[in-house]
């Protein structure tokens, strides 16, 4: 697909489906480095989250289109996680699996400088959606398909990132897609991400993940040089702002929004939820880029990688 028919596809209304994780975090914010061997004061809470969830939920708090998520959890969560999704505006269709429990991710955040987080990722029934999960009726009024990285980690799901492919592009629907973990792309490998990639129409992965992608130091190189294989190559980098790319040039910088960050757990999930639904509703992407940094800022200064909740 063309940027030019990709614009138009994003404006022509209808709605944003996501598939991907939903994950129980466990967010333990604590000072300087962990004591090994004994205890670290921490301040933890246990919230919603997940890569694919929170960009639908981010997605849904501009109260545009409709927002749609296909995940898979543990019938431990199951109903909480579809009450939370639901009071963010987002219409869940979670498959309850019947061996493996919800995923749950440890996020380890200093809060000094930066609050960077760590995450310790037990994946559980996230990364077992498969084929069988998967309708061609999913797409009924859809304008949009997001698909979250981390369902290219596990053969099951990576055969659904085919099948829901290739169903898209059956419809002419516009794919967009978060690799999501730059550890976890070294252990799948580089080719074998790229080939997987293939016939996605956007591209949206942090700076560490595009220059693994690419091999290059610079962001902009990578943005560049991934843009030659996607249509649409967005790199964000947190408060540097985001980079974007196309027919293997780089032709938008988009400054970040100043923030003092709490927690910088899901901050790109919020960006790439701004994003997509800016895209939707007919904004260029350099626009909507800059309503994905705004998202951003706001996330970072919240625990945990949801949005406030509406009124």
């Amino acid at each position: 697909m063309t940027t030019d028919a990709l614009g138009t596809a994003a404006g022509r209304g209808g709605a944003l489906l996501v598939v991907g994780d939903v994950i129980t975090d466990v967010v333990a914010r604590h000072r300087g480095p962990l004591a090994a061997g004994t205890d670290t004061a921490a301040a933890i809470r246990t919230v919603p989250g997940g890569a694919g969830a929170n960009v639908a939920c981010w997605a849904a708090r501009g109260g545009g289109a409709e927002v749609r998520l296909l995940g898979r959890v543990g019938a431990d969560a199951a109903a909480w996680h579809e009450r939370e999704l639901a009071e963010c505006g987002v219409r869940p269709r979670l498959v309850v699996d019947p061996e493996a429990p919800t995923g749950t991710v440890i996020c380890l955040v200093d809060t000094g400088e930066g609050a960077e987080r760590t995450l310790i990722t037990d994946s559980g029934a996230s990364l077992r959606l498969e084929p069988d999960d998967w309708s061609d009726a999913l797409l009924d009024g859809v304008a949009w398909l997001h698909l979250s990285g981390y369902l290219l980690f596990s053969e099951p799901s990576r055969a659904l990132v085919a099948v829901a492919l290739e169903s898209a592009r059956a419809r002419g629907v516009p794919v967009s897609l978060d690799p999501a973990s730059a550890g976890f792309l070294r252990e799948l490998g580089v080719d074998r991400c790229l080939s997987l990639v293939e016939g996605v129409d956007v591209l949206l992965p942090s700076r560490d993940e595009a220059c693994l992608l690419t091999g290059l130091p610079d962001a902009a190189d990578a943005a560049a040089k991934l843009s030659r294989h996607v249509p649409l190559v967005v790199v964000k980098q947190g408060a540097m702002g985001a980079v974007i790319a196309r027919s293997g040039s780089v032709y938008a910088h988009v400054p970040a929004v100043a923030a003092t960050p709490r927690d910088t757990t899901g901050a790109g999930d919020a960006f790439t939820g701004g994003f997509l639904a800016a895209l939707l509703a007919g904004a260029a992407p350099e626009d909507a880029a800059a309503d994905g940094c705004r998202a951003g800022a706001l996330a970072v200064q919240r625990v945990g990688g949801r949005p406030p909740m509406p009124d």
